[in-house]
């Protein structure tokens, strides 16, 4: 299975990074090169997300297509680290663990680990090589500059 591991630095507390997190309109304002928004019919649509909720993520890849895709938070362990996973999407499997490690008083390693499977078995591969890891990592960078800049 594929898989995206990434460390970011942030200026604050453990605990304050690990609620900025949750919030979903860190998401919004954060996947605008995707047109990421939370829509209804799952869950939350803004404000921190929570334990056994849901939300429902609209994007527009390559511009024009837009693609669902619905996550539920299944693990949280408040302030270290929580999970979410696809509920319903494009992907056959999909887990995104997020870690927090207080390096000091006012200093946060962040850590995210994705994971996904494609469909479509050598056809999903083909997508993973070519869009698929790129896309992930460029909605992930954009997350974590997000976080790192709300603590500036």
């Amino acid at each position: 299975m594929p898989e995206i591991v990434q460390r970011t630095m942030v200026r604050a507390p453990v605990g304050d990074v690990f609620d900025v997190s949750l919030d979903l309109d860190v998401e919004r304002v954060a996947g605008r090169r995707f047109h990421v928004r939370a829509v209804e019919g799952a869950g939350r649509t803004s404000g921190r997300i929570g334990l056994g909720e849901r939300v429902r993520w609209r994007v527009r890849l390559l511009g024009a297509v837009p693609v669902t895709h619905t996550s539920a938070i299944v693990e949280l362990e408040h302030p270290r680290r929580f999970v979410d996973e696809m509920a319903e999407g494009l992907f056959a499997r999909f887990r995104h663990e997020h870690t927090f490690e207080a390096e000091g008083p006012r200093m946060t390693i962040m850590t995210d680990r994705m994971s996904w499977r494609s469909p479509l078995g050598v056809l999903g591969r083909v997508a993973d090589a070519v869009f698929v890891r790129r896309t992930l990592r460029q909605l992930l960078a954009d997350r974590n500059s997000e976080i790192v800049r709300r603590f500036s």
